[in-house]
């Protein structure tokens, strides 16, 4: 250590040029995990936040809230089934909101109707109002953001193209699905709103889209054997099964991947002709009788701390640029996402100083003296 100390204090610019190289690819990685991130919790988050831990869907569906269709009287046979603790249903469907009296186009928002039961696991914590209640069928809970759309507490909006109204009278956080805003309401309005065409439930009575299950060590092929035309799978798996959300994080996590590989041979060349540079040195302490292991230990060591500080750098400010984004663009950097991104590019970089290790360990003093530069 105390010879990688005194060579990054001798050759400033030289290793502050590997620095900002370094700062700028951790940076990119992190800004671009973090829009990945907050791109996946914008498409799936009332879905991932729900105390759910099964999804019972149509057969066939492939996971799918918008191609399942079933019946809530499984809910009776459902609950008695093994290590099945609670069950609820759940339904969900497209719409627009439209201030009322207001019919102009830019008054419109895009929201994600979400059937539930009133006082199920499924409805989400309230932070402002008050939660659903059977006894106002038209009252609902929505995401906070649609106060920055101008939504308050007790406004009553329209949703387009039908008669139906809606009155807000709670806000939760963190409720999006398909990139929308969440609007949950009773199940009741949740199907009158979605099967209003005649013939549109398909003659099932009390449809929904789902059927949420709480319990552990629960195994869906005894679940699919026991029950009728269905399809029990984790909520990971009903996550992964949301339109475009696999193909999406798909796009981002091979981008990372791309990244992360420039990454590695941007270092790899870095550590490699810098130590190309310095054969004769290595030479002459190897002559005076340096070890092998001495010179890869100083290597490493260098390599340690120009990694640990491009890492610190590029964290802070990818975090000081997510205190400038536009409050609309989905970027989310939890502390597990740095740490983990972190360790990859602390690996990578080490893992490339090994080329380097490789060179020294086959330098001979001899010919590096002889050598004429």
């Amino acid at each position: 250590m105390f010879l990688a100390m005194k060579e990054l204090m001798h050759s400033k610019m030289r290793f502050l040029m590997i620095i900002i190289t370094f700062v700028l690819l951790a940076w990119l990685v992190f800004i671009l995990s973090g829009l990945g991130n907050g791109l996946s919790t914008l498409a799936a988050s009332t879905f991932k936040t729900m105390k759910a831990d099964y999804v019972i869907f149509e057969e066939g569906s492939q996971s799918s809230m918008s191609k399942s269709l079933l019946s809530d009287q499984l809910l009776a046979e459902v609950e008695l089934l093994p290590n099945v603790s609670a069950a609820a249903p759940m339904g969900s469907t497209m719409a627009t909101a439209l201030k009322e009296p207001s019919t102009k186009s830019e008054d419109k928002l895009d929201i994600a109707i979400i059937g539930i039961n009133p006082g199920s696991f499924l409805e989400p914590a309230v932070v402002e109002g008050e939660g659903l209640s059977s006894d106002n069928p038209t009252g609902v809970v929505v995401n906070s953001t649609m106060k920055d759309e101008g939504y308050n507490i007790g406004d009553t909006f329209q949703l387009d193209g039908t008669m139906e109204s809606l009155t807000i009278i709670g806000f939760a956080e963190n409720q999006t699905y398909n990139h929308v805003a969440s609007v949950f309401t009773p199940m009741a309005e949740w199907r009158k709103i979605t099967f209003a065409a005649p013939g549109s439930d398909k003659g099932v009575a009390g449809p929904v889209n789902a059927i949420m299950l709480q319990g552990k060590d629960i195994d869906p092929d005894v679940m699919n054997s026991k029950l009728t035309n269905t399809d029990t799978v984790t909520r990971a798996a009903a996550v992964q099964g949301m339109p475009g959300y696999k193909e999406e994080n798909g796009t981002i996590l091979m981008m990372l991947a791309f990244l992360l590989a420039i990454a590695a041979f941007v270092l790899g060349v870095f550590f490699y002709v810098m130590t190309m540079q310095k054969t004769n040195q290595f030479g002459i302490m190897k002559a005076i009788g340096a070890s092998n292991r001495f010179l890869s230990k100083a290597i490493v060591s260098q390599v340690f701390v120009l990694s640990v500080t491009s890492i610190v750098v590029g964290v802070l400010l990818t975090y000081g640029t997510a205190a400038i984004m536009p409050k609309g663009m989905p970027f989310k950097l939890e502390p597990g996402l740095v740490v983990s991104y972190s360790v990859i590019l602390l690996i990578i970089a080490m893992l490339s100083s090994l080329v380097s290790v490789r060179k020294i360990t086959k330098i001979d003093p001899l010919k590096a003296l002889g050598r004429v530069e």
